[in-house]
């Protein structure tokens, strides 16, 4: 056994360093055997190395030099002649009979020597015992592997592993526990059939009843058997009683992902300090796993969010009038920018004839594809009846009666102003729905008046009445309908744009500006200087009507 494991190690050092075109250069192994000893000779091609006079055991972390340490352990000599173009490790290993002679030895001395041997043949075993444990941890952790790539199903892959696992380390059971996102809870993952196995709470505490509790609190592995027994109290009690066994916690940097527990039964032995290595790496790996395969699910929900916030955002730019009404002695001038977060903010006009139109904006309470769907159903219902777009508050009676089962049915409710006006009897009919007041302006007084007829939010309730409003549309009047987005804009600090200081806005800009696209123009400047850097929080909107001089 220990010419054996020695030889492994040289020719795998032979293989491993060997570099360019000697590696086409078969290695000769040659097996000297007599009644004294038996001789091993290594013919390698590599750059050689100094062999040192005595090797030392490696630290854990080292990387290498066990193969040495092995050969000069196991072996009675060691050699290694270096030469042009080929090296040669030379071995040798007494055989029983010269290492024990019975004559010329004293009872010390061979009391002695049969103490090395059997220290020898101990390291040979331990040693062989975490190689094949950590050649089969690999093998299981790549088939395991492979499989997770093309399923994807991180349940099933845990399941996999950890019954490799129980194999490779002789054990009986495995309770792998999960903490679920955003949650403080060990969850049961695996297996399925632990049916006595309920979540257990994560405190920050030492004193708890569970033992895999106890673990992901303190960070540190937690072992049980007949002399350190778990809790009677302890769920792993009521499904696996008389254990033995230990308890890994599953951490990702500071970050708890769950634990693993392995047992076995009271008639096996305890898991040694190679199997208890072997159940690190495996759940340490099925940690790194879960993190991965989680941020892999966070990315496609992020892409779909996205994908979805393009439709919906695709769906508002569709719902905009591409070209605005020339009207006589009027001009329209319309502004919508969204947020991030797409929400229903949308405005039209509706051309009824040269001396009339309907205004409308309005606001979907909601966020996404649903929010752009109920803008552009709302949008359809107000054009779908022409003999009331006359009359303001009927037009929101009947579109409120037909949205109102979708729209409670989803807790959403849209707010809308529209305003009907009349350019030959100049007069203006104003309803509302919850929404923000529109302001009417003239720039010979410069009085704002904040025009908000009584009405509930569409989809609040079913046979809710709306209110109208008639005002007179004097010389160089201007109207100005926006969205709760605008007075609720944000700048760095926290402040609000607010009511007060959008109708000074409004003021300033009828003073300089004469025409809706300049008003239009001078209140987005305004918005973006007061916003800057900040991001928009909620869709702007709004919509400028102004008496322009011909």
């Amino acid at each position: 056994m220990a010419c054996e494991l020695s030889l492994v190690e040289a020719c795998n050092n032979a293989v491993l360093y060997v570099t360019g075109p000697s590696q086409a250069v078969p290695i000769q192994v040659e097996v000297v055997c007599d009644s004294l000893k038996v001789e091993l000779r290594i013919h390698d091609h590599t750059d050689g190395f100094t062999l040192p006079p005595k090797k030392d055991l490696p630290l854990e972390e080292s990387e290498s030099g066990r193969g040495v340490f092995i050969m000069q352990s196991l072996m009675d000599k060691v050699a290694y002649l270096r030469g042009a173009g080929v090296n040669t490790m030379v071995m040798e290993r007494l055989r029983v009979e010269s290492r024990f002679p019975t004559r010329n030895v004293s009872l010390e001395g061979y009391n002695d020597l049969q103490r090395k041997l059997v220290e020898s043949e101990q390291i040979i075993t331990d040693m062989a015992e975490e190689l094949g444990s950590c050649y089969e941890s690999l093998s299981a952790i790549f088939r395991c592997g492979t499989e997770l790539g093309k399923t994807d199903n991180l349940k099933e892959f845990s399941n996999a592993l950890c019954e490799d696992l129980l194999k490779i380390t002789n054990s009986d059971w495995f309770v792998l526990r999960l903490v679920p996102k955003d949650e403080q809870s060990l969850a049961l993952w695996a297996p399925r059939n632990e049916l006595l196995l309920s979540t257990l709470p994560v405190k920050d505490s030492t004193e708890i009843s569970s033992a895999e509790a106890r673990a992901a609190s303190t960070q540190l592995d937690v072992w049980f058997d007949a002399e350190h027994p778990l809790n009677p109290a302890d769920p792993l009690t009521r499904t696996h009683p008389g254990c033995k066994g230990m308890i890994h916690p599953l951490y990702f940097g500071e970050s708890l992902i769950g634990t693993l527990a392995v047992g076995k039964s009271e008639d096996k032995a305890r898991l040694t300090a190679a199997q208890a290595n072997v159940v690190h790496t495996f759940g340490d790996f099925l940690a790194i796993q879960t993190v991965n395969t989680r941020l892999r699910e966070q990315q496609i929900h992020n892409r779909l969010v996205s994908h979805e916030l393009q439709i919906a955002q695709n769906i508002q730019r569709a719902l905009l009038p591409k070209v605005l009404p020339q009207l006589p002695g009027f001009g329209l001038s319309g502004h919508c920018e969204s947020a991030r977060q797409v929400g229903g903010d949308f405005y039209d006009v509706v051309q009824i004839d040269d001396k009339s139109v309907l205004l409308v904006i309005a606001d979907v309470m909601g966020k996404g594809i649903p929010a752009a769907m109920f803008a552009a159903i709302l949008r359809s219902l107000l054009r779908a009846v022409p003999n009331l777009i006359s009359q303001p508050a009927a037009l929101l009676a009947h579109v409120n009666s037909l949205l109102f089962e979708e729209l409670s049915d989803v807790e959403m409710f849209i707010t809308a102003q529209i305003v009907y006006v009349d350019f030959q009897a100049r007069q203006i009919v104003a309803a509302g729905a919850g929404h923000c007041p529109f302001l009417l302006m003239s720039p010979l007084s410069e009085d704002v008046r904040l025009i908000s007829p009584d009405g509930m939010p569409l989809g609040i309730l079913k046979d809710a009445s709306f209110s109208s409003e008639t005002l007179p549309l004097k010389k160089k009047d201007r109207l100005l309908l926006y969205t709760d987005g605008v007075t609720d804009a944000q700048n760095m600090a926290g402040k609000f744009f607010g009511q007060e200081r959008w109708i000074e806005a409004f003021r300033m800009a009828i003073r300089e500006s004469d025409s809706a696209s300049e008003i239009k123009n001078r209140l987005v400047e305004d918005l973006h200087k007061f916003q800057q850097p900040a991001a928009l929080y909620d869709d702007q909107t709004f919509l400028v009507l102004a008496e322009e001089t011909t």
